[in-house]
């Protein structure tokens, strides 16, 4: 049995595909297998196949110290373990 196939076009910033498809790579996977394994989860969940949500003013401040640099603190597994029990 022959599978009918369609092209799906989106325009990504160029760095973003990049990187991705570097990652992809060394799991294995082209951008199409990566594509349809999402297009398949969502078919499966019935939605977005993870939570989506706007970060809190902390999660946001995190996030621009990290993409600033000056994120350079080291933890314990148990400082994170304990932290996700918060």
């Amino acid at each position: 049995m022959k599978t009918e196939t369609t092209m799906v076009r989106a325009r990504i910033d160029t760095a973003l595909k990049e990187e991705s498809e570097e990652i992809l790579l060394s799991l294995g996977l082209n951008m199409t297998d990566a594509i349809r394994i999402y297009l398949n989860q969502v078919r499966i969940h019935k939605g977005i196949p993870f939570e989506l949500k706007i970060p809190n003013e902390e999660t946001v401040a995190a996030f621009k110290e990290i993409e600033s640099g000056k994120a350079n603190k080291t933890i314990s597994v148990n400082e994170l373990l304990d932290g996700l029990k918060k």
